[in-house]
């Protein structure tokens, strides 16, 4: 049996364009895994064509069957995390162990406040 973990310090899931963003990936594998790599990324959801982007990425070099690594970035300026009535973007921290996947999403936006269209009245 294999497992996968995300741990974001402080459980903090919410920052700002510019914050660091740090934490710990762990695995328990029955053997010594092939690759092993920790992402951070963005993507769509929603009607249309989804899109999704690596905005840095970290290769675990000799990955070993039972493993904890470090991760540390500073986050980009952009783009911002938001909700629409048709898209949303979502930011996450990603790790892959072959080809075994975990995600945790984040939020990433001034004021540590999700952006959210079409919420005002408008004219």
């Amino acid at each position: 049996m294999s497992s996968i973990r995300i741990e974001l310090d402080q459980n903090q899931t919410t920052y700002q364009p510019g914050q660091e963003i740090s934490g710990t990936v762990s695995w328990q594998h029955d053997r010594v895994p092939k690759n092993a790599c920790v992402r951070l990324i963005w993507y769509t959801q929603g009607k249309g064509t989804e899109d999704a982007g690596i905005a840095e990425k970290f290769v675990l070099d000799l990955p070993q069957p039972t493993d904890q690594r470090r991760f540390e970035w500073t986050l980009p300026a952009g783009p911002y995390s938001f909700s629409g009535r048709l898209i949303s973007l979502i930011w996450a921290v990603e790790l892959e162990v072959d080809k075994k996947f975990s995600r945790t999403d984040i939020l990433v936006a001034p004021d540590g406040q999700e952006i959210v269209l079409g919420s005002s009245g408008g004219s």
